[in-house]
């Protein structure tokens, strides 16, 4: 599978991806992910940021709203619309693009810093966007990007419930032959039956998946230049338990990584 197929799958999917997601129903991501993100993300008040898969644009606009200066791109025109379409309405100063995060339309040393929230494991050549998010980084600046995490987003995937049918664990397995260009289908489980229903037309979404051992990873990084500064596994706090429940198991396991990454260089960026 290539860029272009991982583009049209995304296609297929942005429009109820984003009407089902600012409808509250991605709990994961506004409960786990992107508070783990931001917790970990160093100020960027007056820095010049890029977000690589920037999707419909919710995570840029939250970094903005920090004081970034923002740009986003993503290979998904439609995911490009929306994003744009809300920054029209709700101005944050940024500008959104389509783009491949293998190609980006910027040059050298253009940024102070570059995020990438939960889309580079959807990519086919993950080395090559790696090395690009390093190239257009001034010297000192850091690329912070979350995946799915590669020690259990795995083929063998099955819960261990108690007698009572609590999630107590995980069987897992195929560590070493993690999927690549696989498909799968899901949508939010938070999601009703009303809103599926109130879609122009609900289908599931259709989800690239290219996995990596936890080393694949670390060398794609160290390859392209970087060094790894900083890392965290997201867990649902006590507050976004209180708010949904339905996150506890995020409590066995860790469901993503974030990684921190510096590009070598005098000072922080500029």
């Amino acid at each position: 599978m290539d860029t272009a197929a991982v583009a049209s799958l995304w296609n297929q999917n942005a429009e109820n991806w984003t009407l089902l997601s600012r409808q509250g129903f991605d709990v994961f991501r506004d409960h786990v992910n992107t508070p783990g993100f931001l917790e970990l993300l160093p100020d960027v008040a007056g820095l010049e940021g890029l977000d690589i898969g920037c999707g419909e644009g919710t995570n840029t606009r939250t970094v903005a709203s920090l004081g970034a200066s923002m740009q986003g791109v993503d290979v998904a025109e439609r995911f490009v619309a929306f994003a744009s379409e809300r920054e029209a309405r709700d101005p944050r100063g940024i500008r959104f693009q389509l783009a491949s995060a293998t190609a980006l339309p910027f040059a050298d040393a253009s940024f102070d810093f570059a995020t990438a929230f939960m889309s580079f494991m959807d990519l086919p050549e993950q080395g090559r966007a790696l090395a690009e998010a390093f190239r257009v980084l001034r010297p000192g600046g850091f690329f912070q990007f979350s995946i799915c995490h590669p020690c259990f987003h795995l083929r063998r995937f099955n819960w261990i419930r108690d007698e009572e049918g609590q999630r107590i664990g995980l069987d897992v397995g195929h560590y070493f032959d993690p999927p690549w260009g696989e498909v799968e289908e899901w949508t939010f489980s938070s999601a009703t039956e009303e809103a599926k229903a109130a879609l122009p037309e609900f289908a599931p979404f259709k989800v690239p998946r290219f996995g990596r051992t936890l080393t694949g990873w670390l060398d794609l990084i160290f390859a392209a230049g970087f060094q790894l500064e900083r890392t965290a596994e997201p867990s649902a706090s006590d507050e976004a338990l209180a708010a949904c429940p339905r996150l506890a198991h995020t409590r066995l396991i860790a469901f993503s990584l974030i990684l921190r990454c510096r590009k070598p260089g005098d000072g922080q960026g500029r």
